[in-house]
């Protein structure tokens, strides 16, 4: 039985709640909370996949066409977002971030540089060795993110066709 979890598809906070921190946020930064934003955020909530600002973009203008959200929109509101820990991004270099909501379980990533898929995984074994490190060179972890680039079974099995 493997040690490894691979499913976080659950957030670990209910909406709402994510919804009245989002308002406390704007409150503070003195910006209005508007519908715009509101769906920007539920989107995300809803969604299991990492976005980039144009693939949200582009779900929203599909989704809510009536309320001609500008990608400006997006990208002001995930950088506020991602400022206040609400969501996560991944770097993907030259091709820019792709986020996901921040209230989910801790978890690494797997990331295909072919293809951009990402796989989403804990490893119990990792997650202890990481604190021990810590604990041995008398650091105080905060918080800690794990990427793995590398190439998918899948584009490895079509390399080798």
């Amino acid at each position: 039985m493997s040690d490894i979890s691979t499913n976080f598809s659950e957030p670990t906070v209910e909406y709402n709640q994510l919804l009245e921190d989002f308002k406390n946020l704007l409150k503070q930064n003195n910006l209005k909370f508007t519908i715009q934003r509101e769906v920007i955020l539920e989107t995300l909530y809803n969604s299991s996949e990492h976005l980039t600002p144009e693939s949200l973009h582009q779900v929203l203008q599909k989704k809510y066409s009536e309320l001609k959200i500008g990608i400006a929109t997006v990208y002001r509101t995930l950088s506020l977002l991602e400022d206040s820990k609400m969501v996560t991004s991944l770097s993907f270099g030259a091709q820019g971030k792709k986020y996901e909501l921040g209230a989910k379980e801790h978890h690494d990533h797997l990331i295909c540089t072919r293809c951009g898929t990402i796989t989403e995984f804990v490893d119990e074994q990792i997650e202890e060795r990481q604190h021990k490190i810590a604990d041995e060179l008398g650091f105080k972890m905060q918080d800690h993110s794990m990427q793995i680039y590398g190439i998918c079974e899948k584009c490895q099995q079509e390399e080798n066709k």
